[in-house]
């Protein structure tokens, strides 16, 4: 199984920044998390809130602990409340899942982690976390 390098991870950020400066979005963080949990990469631009470092690696939490875009998980929080909040509670709080965070996928499909983003709407934050995971030459999901 692949791993995910600090090279890679400081790529999705450096690029996903990049993106974000491009779409002219509100100051933002950016949280690459490896397959574990832990974080690899993060940055907070200058006049990002001081909330955006935990709700992009809280982002990103949930989608690498369930091995899906934060997307998918926003909706099915919405069929699941009861069981979402449990999530929540069982991961101290760190489980957010909100659009704007991607797996993190190797070339055969194994899950290397995951990349958050705050600061924009969620299709902002999840626009920039896919340029910079395509721009390390990784696959999202």
């Amino acid at each position: 199984m692949s791993t995910l390098t600090l090279t890679q991870a400081n790529k999705i950020v450096e690029v996903a920044l990049a993106k974000a400066r491009e779409m002219k979005i509100k100051p933002l963080a950016v949280a690459v998390l490896d397959q574990s949990g832990h974080v690899k990469s993060l940055q907070r631009e200058d006049g990002a809130s001081m909330f955006r470092c935990d709700v992009a690696i809280g982002k990103a939490y949930a989608s690498v602990g369930m091995g899906v875009a934060s997307r998918t998980l926003l909706a099915r929080a919405k069929e699941n409340p009861q069981f979402f909040g449990a999530l929540s509670a069982t991961a101290q709080g760190k489980f957010l899942p909100q659009t704007g965070a991607v797996v993190i996928k190797d070339k055969d499909g194994s899950v290397l982690g995951a990349a958050g983003a705050s600061g924009g709407t969620g299709d902002e934050d999840e626009a920039v976390c896919i340029a910079g995971v395509e721009a390390a030459g990784l696959l999202h999901g």
